[in-house]
Formats: C-alpha cells, sequence, structure tokens
C-alpha cells in the first residue's frame, strides 16, 4: 500500500505538489498518513487514491474524534467527581462543627448541672449544720441551766454548814 502511494505521488507530479512532500515521505504510524492532507485538498484525494483508501482514510479521521470526545467526556466527568468531593468535604466540616457546637453545648449544661448538683449539696450540708449548730446552743442552755442549778446547790450546801 505504501508503495502504491508513493507511485501515485510520483507519477503525478501536480497531485504531490499538492500533497506536499510530507504526505509522499511519511511512514504509517498510528496516525493515517492521510488525515492531514486529506484537511488540506479533500478533493484531490478522490483523484489520486482509490476510493476505498479515501474511505478508509475518511473512517479513521472520524475514529481519532471519539477517543477525543471520550477523554474530553471523561475529564468532565471526573471535574464532576471532584466538585461533588469538595462539597461532601465541605458538608462533613459542617457536620464536625455542628457536632462540636453539641459537644460544647452538651459539656455546658453538663458543667452547669453539675455546679446546680454540687450548690444543692453544699446547700444540704448547710442546713445539716444550722440543725446541729441549734442542738449544740439548746445543749449548752441546757448545761448553763444545770451549772447554774448546781452552782445555787453548791452555794446552798456551803452556806448551810
Amino acid at each position: 500500500m505504501e508503495e502504491e502511494r508513493l507511485e501515485v505521488c510520483r507519477g503525478s507530479s501536480e497531485a504531490a505538489q499538492q500533497l506536499g512532500e510530507a504526505a509522499c515521505h511519511r511512514q504509517p504510524g498510528p496516525q493515517h498518513t492521510a488525515t492531514r492532507s486529506a484537511a488540506m485538498a479533500p478533493g484531490i484525494l478522490g483523484k489520486v487514491w482509490d476510493p476505498d483508501v479515501t474511505q478508509q482514510t475518511t473512517a479513521l479521521q472520524e475514529e481519532g474524534k471519539d477517543p477525543v470526545d471520550r477523554t474530553g467526556q471523561f475529564q468532565k466527568i471526573v471535574a464532576g467527581l471532584l466538585e461533588l468531593v469538595d462539597q461532601f468535604t465541605k458538608e462533613a466540616e459542617n457536620e464536625k462543627m455542628k457536632a462540636d457546637r453539641c459537644s460544647n453545648q452538651n459539656l455546658l449544661k453538663s458543667t452547669a448541672k453539675q455546679k446546680e448538683a454540687q450548690q444543692l449539696q453544699l446547700q444540704a450540708l448547710i442546713a445539716e449544720k444550722k440543725m446541729q449548730l441549734e442542738r449544740y446552743q439548746d445543749e449548752y442552755e441546757a448545761l448553763c441551766k444545770v451549772e447554774a442549778e448546781q452552782n445555787e446547790f453548791i452555794d446552798h450546801f456551803i452556806f448551810q454548814k
């Protein structure tokens, strides 16, 4: 096939000039050799090359567009996924902040409840100590009466002798 192309290029100097030197000397590779030339001179291909080759070249051109389109679609999908990941990250951070706030609020409530419980305990202790003080005062007054009676008895006993 390469030989046919070279012969056609050599045989038709007008076609060779229009296709350019690069089309005659190119090695076939992953990209078909006529892809660029077909874009430059679409009418020439029908005259110089076999219609089957022209059709194959056009088909290869169309096939070459497909991977490019797929790559573009893939890049769009990846960009969409990255956006989703960013959104999920932001949502996770927001939820974490909410959880931290709830935790802090619960801690404050817990601390307030602990202080309230401690205050109630202290009030109960104060009430107990006040009752104990009243008992001691009553006992003291009773003992003072007993002492006064005993002193009076002693004084009365000493004066009778």
